[in-house]
């Protein structure tokens, strides 16, 4: 009897070292692979940290969290139909752009960002176009509704949020309506960012003749790795003639706003003409990619423009599935190319290393630098993580401003009243690294000025930070901020 235990005590010793061997490797071979991939020294330090200090939790985390899938490709473009055309339109591009030749002189100025844009997200420059922008979930949803209506043969949406409340039983029940006349209706949503939505909301879809599908859905524990890599964008396409994209998601908050924030205002574009067909495009890949169908019918959903205005822009996008960060590539470019003044809005500001110091140099250089950021935020982490970096941005002489009606969810970047940014991307680390977003860049004088008279009239209503008051604030609140950023580069 004091044999077999002895013999057992050694086995179980033995098998803990084993365990703890085989533990204590896979930590640190984890940690070795996640210095090995030459990211982000903040965000490497912060993982290997981790894992060092909370090894079980630092490891689960990763595992959802923190993998990096730019490079690993998440799915190849090549099947799709129109990708070998767009190459081939966008190296063309490049060519006429680099030689100088028959330009515009609305693009003299924007040349560079065109070309880079082109090279690295094949985003193809379009001209023709008529631009509408709505600061509002009314005015835009008034819109999208009104096209919807007006559907003859398509009708494509994809969001990140679609809720099943009074908007989003709206949206169905007009979608239902639009299946049932004959129109071919397709909807994309994020399985994560629409996690509530029930089967029910998407049963009674389905019922009607619509496709819908969940984009990269998780199940847990299966397919953790990717729950962290989410598509953000918010498009509409009908007929393929219409299109908007922007900031809002189909709920009710951007409506009604909620008891806790107020009000919720962001920035929407309708667009018609040549854009639309690259809208189209982008919603397609993402079909393919969710559902493995190629579209074909090229009479239908890219039927010939007829805008004859003059507003040249580029759809872009970016993603975990391509070579690029373009978009955030696309952000430092003008950055550090403008002349006269930047102003930003962006619900959540986390900026990587690069977009932090470009723009601290554009203040430092005599740049007028303004930055509107929610005086409340949706997200607690994120908030006391964007109040980290307002010491070292007044510090460079740029203004930091904190809106006071409601919260203002907008993500637009103007530069010297030439160019502007509108889209799904917040100008933070997730959105520049981790989702699949999309925005528009407009090299249009008009279009532009009506977008800095939107944001110079939420200024009015923001409180603006001076040095003085900053440095007053409650000795807790440095630490939250402190905290909070320490964590963010996980999330």
């Amino acid at each position: 009897m004091v044999a077999l235990n002895i013999l057992t005590e050694t086995f179980l010793n033995h098998l803990t070292t084993l365990l703890w061997a085989i533990y204590i490797i896979t930590v640190l071979s984890t940690a070795a692979m996640i210095i090995h991939e030459k990211r982000d020294p903040a965000k490497t330090s912060t993982w290997v940290l981790l894992l060092i200090t909370l090894p079980i939790l630092g490891l689960l985390l990763y595992i959802v969290f923190g993998q990096n899938r730019r490079k690993e490709k998440l799915f190849s473009r090549k099947e799709i139909q129109d990708i070998e055309q767009i190459e081939y339109l966008s190296h063309k591009q490049v060519i006429r752009f680099s030689s100088k030749t028959d330009i515009h002189h609305k693009l003299a100025d924007h040349l560079s960002i065109i070309t880079l844009l082109l090279n690295n997200s094949k985003a193809l420059l379009t001209e023709k176009n008529e631009v509408e922008i709505f600061q509002t979930g009314n005015q835009a949803f008034d819109s999208i509704i009104e096209s919807l209506y007006s559907a003859t043969s398509s009708i494509h949406i994809e969001f990140y949020i679609i809720n099943d409340d009074k908007l989003g039983n709206r949206i169905k029940n007009i979608l239902i309506t639009k299946a049932k006349e004959g129109v071919k209706v397709r909807v994309l949503f994020d399985d994560v960012g629409s996690w509530s939505l029930p089967k029910r909301y998407v049963k009674e879809l389905k019922d009607a003749g619509i496709e819908i599908y969940p984009f990269m859905e998780v199940r847990f524990p299966l397919l953790t790795s990717r729950v962290n890599y989410r598509n953000h964008r918010k498009v509409v396409v009908v007929d393929g003639k219409v299109g908007y994209l922007g900031g809002m998601n189909i709920a009710d908050r951007y409506i009604e706003g909620t008891r806790r924030l107020g009000q919720w205002y962001d920035t929407m574009l309708k667009i018609e003409g040549e854009a639309v067909h690259s809208l189209q495009v982008i919603f397609l890949i993402d079909w393919y990619f969710v559902t493995g169908k190629i579209i074909r019918e090229r009479n239908i959903y890219f039927p010939q423009p007829t805008v004859t205005s003059y507003h040249p822009l580029q759809i872009v996008t970016s993603g975990p599935d391509s070579d690029w960060a373009s978009i955030m590539q696309a952000f430092f470019h003008a950055i550090t190319r403008a002349n006269k003044h930047i102003y930003i809005s962006t619900p959540y500001f986390i900026p990587n290393e690069s977009i932090l110091t470009a723009l601290k140099t554009a203040a430092l250089s005599g740049i007028d630098v303004r930055i509107i950021l929610p005086g409340k935020s949706d997200s607690t982490v994120v908030y006391w993580s964007s109040l980290s970096y307002v010491s070292e941005l007044l510090e460079a002489g740029i203004k930091v401003y904190l809106y006071q009606n409601g919260f203002n969810h907008s993500k637009v970047m103007m530069i010297d009243g030439k160019l502007a940014m509108v889209g799904s991307a917040n100008m933070d680390i997730r959105s520049f690294e981790d989702n699949f977003e999309v925005a528009a860049f407009i090299y249009d004088n008009q279009v532009t000025e009506r977008l800095e008279e939107n944001f110079l009239s939420n200024l009015v209503q923001s409180q603006v930070i001076t040095p003085q008051s900053w440095s007053k604030r409650p000795l807790k609140n440095s630490y939250k901020e402190a905290l909070a950023r320490l964590i963010s580069p996980l999330f």
